[in-house]
């Protein structure tokens, strides 16, 4: 899908886009966005397919060089309680709503200021009771009333000669760029959040089952060891040795559930609730699957799908048309101005040709001496120019270090996750070596101890490694921009209002309301 013009949803300013055009012939830089860097690839290496393991996350991928981002990527992962999760978070959160306000704003300044570029009409009328005293000309008698009728619309034009005001109106456009990528930004944010937050509650449910299950069995083997020491099979320092294992095992579970816990808090922000609202839904990790195809935008497109690129982009923008503006203030401007109106005694005699009454001027004003003021002014707009562009380059080179950061930790994770099984599995089968020997009298209980704790390190590590796999499809999808230029995320809340005299009286009922959080 092509990239769309984001100076506004449904509504454009066709004059502020007819000032954009004629800023070529104004003073200061015309803007042109940099180029891409001039790099094929984002690793130094190839991309080979990663290798599969057997279980959850233990799924091959292959990189498909070129491939768009789908809009709803998080669907990759075939969960409908993520998909849940994730509309919940963009309906409910805050930051979105603010964006979509400050996106809002930014239009209606440049729609403010568009309008300097059109003549100022006003009109005027009055009606003055008068007494003058007849003696004033000379005579006698009574005091003269009158009523003195005026109308007058007063015209003031100052042309932009030297493109101050186009630039002025181009600032404004690239502030509300910059404000749209900005909501792109928080959109994209938050959804990765919930997902990944959504994947590491999955990984901490799942850390903890393990942990009570090797409890579980623990305390088994404690009873038994009990009894086998009251048949005098076993010795006292067996049955010690196996309760610490358990007591230290125990002290294990209480920093997972708190770190669930905290995690869960943390979704729960992302979806607009407060902690106490939590519901309990969860995505089980064995549920989430991998898709098989990843996305790998070709690099010169990455600087256009990145929000936080374009946003930088929009920056330097900006700055470029306020070097604009700050030397065509340094410049004369002309002011045109007229004024046609009428008076009369009589209503009846406002309007007649002997009481038209018009005047026309015209004004130059320029500096002569600011002691270098608007100079430094100008200059200052030059640095700040300068600036804006070394920070998008900063942008650039970290949103390209995103990329490769998310390939090589996809490559590497799917081997470490490989691994970690086969530990588990050599684990187990270990565990069940130590138990076979202690119970043939070939080897001490401390054996068996230190083989119940490898398979718990290993078990607890094959989780984390599941987890890791799909947290780093996240990250990729994130990296590369996550597919906003498919689909529309702007809501009609960013739209400039109408103006008129109707939106003068438009009454305080008729503003949103504020949300209502989710009941509990």
């Amino acid at each position: 899908m092509p990239f769309r013009t984001f100076l506004r949803r449904g509504a454009i300013i066709p004059l502020a886009q007819a000032a954009i055009s004629l800023a070529g012939c104004a003073v200061g830089p015309n803007f042109a966005a940099p180029d891409a860097p001039p790099v094929n690839g984002y690793t130094a290496g190839g991309l080979p397919a990663t290798k599969g393991a057997d279980g959850p996350g233990g799924t091959a991928q292959r990189f498909v060089n070129g491939a768009d981002v789908p809009a709803v990527w998080w669907q990759v992962f075939r969960s409908r309680q993520i998909e849940a999760f994730v509309r919940e978070a963009v309906d409910n959160h805050p930051d979105l709503a603010a964006a979509q306000a400050a996106l809002r704003q930014a239009r209606e300044v440049a729609a403010a200021d568009t309008s300097a570029l059109l003549p100022s009409i006003s009109g005027d009328a009055s009606a003055t009771r008068n007494q003058v005293p007849l003696a004033q000309s000379g005579q006698t008698g009574p005091s003269s009333l009158y009523t003195l009728y005026k109308t007058s619309v007063p015209v003031s034009f100052t042309p932009d000669i030297f493109g101050g005001k186009a630039r002025g109106i181009e600032a404004d456009l690239a502030n509300a760029d910059y404000q749209r990528f900005q909501l792109e930004a928080t959109y994209l944010t938050l959804t990765a959040n919930v997902v990944t937050t959504a994947i590491s509650d999955a990984s901490y449910a799942a850390q903890i089952r393990v942990t009570q299950e090797q409890i579980d069995g623990q305390r088994q083997l404690v009873a038994l060891l009990e009894q086998q020491f009251a048949l005098g099979a076993v010795a006292n320092s067996d049955v010690l040795t196996q309760k610490a294992q358990l007591a230290q095992t125990l002290a294990t579970l209480p920093p997972l559930q708190k770190s669930r816990a905290q995690n869960r808090n943390q979704l729960m922000a992302y979806l607009g609730r407060l902690p106490s609202q939590d519901r309990g839904e969860a995505v089980p990790l064995a549920n989430l699957r991998l898709p098989r195809d990843l996305p790998v935008s070709v690099p010169s497109l990455l600087v256009r799908q990145r929000p936080d690129i374009r946003a930088a982009e929009s920056q330097m923008h900006q700055a470029s048309a306020n070097v604009g503006v700050a030397t065509a203030n340094m410049l004369p401007s002309v002011t045109l101005s007229a004024s046609g109106g009428s008076s009369a005694l009589a209503l009846s005699g406002l309007y007649g040709p002997q009481s038209a009454a018009w005047s026309v001027a015209a004004s130059v004003t320029g500096p002569i001496f600011d002691a270098g003021s608007l100079f430094h002014t100008k200059e200052s707009k030059v640095a700040a120019l300068e600036q804006s562009g070394a920070q998008y380059r900063s942008t650039v080179i970290t949103a390209f270090q995103n990329v490769a950061d998310a390939l090589r930790a996809i490559q590497s994770d799917a081997d470490l996750l490989k691994a970690q099984i086969e530990a588990e599995k050599t684990a187990a089968e270990s565990l069940k070596m130590s138990q076979a020997q202690f119970k043939a009298g070939s080897t001490t209980f401390i054996s068996v101890i230190n083989a119940e704790q490898t398979l718990l390190t290993a078990r607890i590590n094959r989780v984390k490694a599941q987890a890791s796999r799909y947290a780093d499809t996240v990250s990729l999808y994130q990296a590369l921009g996550g597919g906003w230029w498919n689909r529309v995320d702007e809501s009609p809340a960013s739209d400039v209002k109408p103006a008129g005299v109707a939106a003068i009286f438009t009454p305080a009922g008729a503003l949103p309301a504020q949300p209502t959080p989710p009941a509990n």
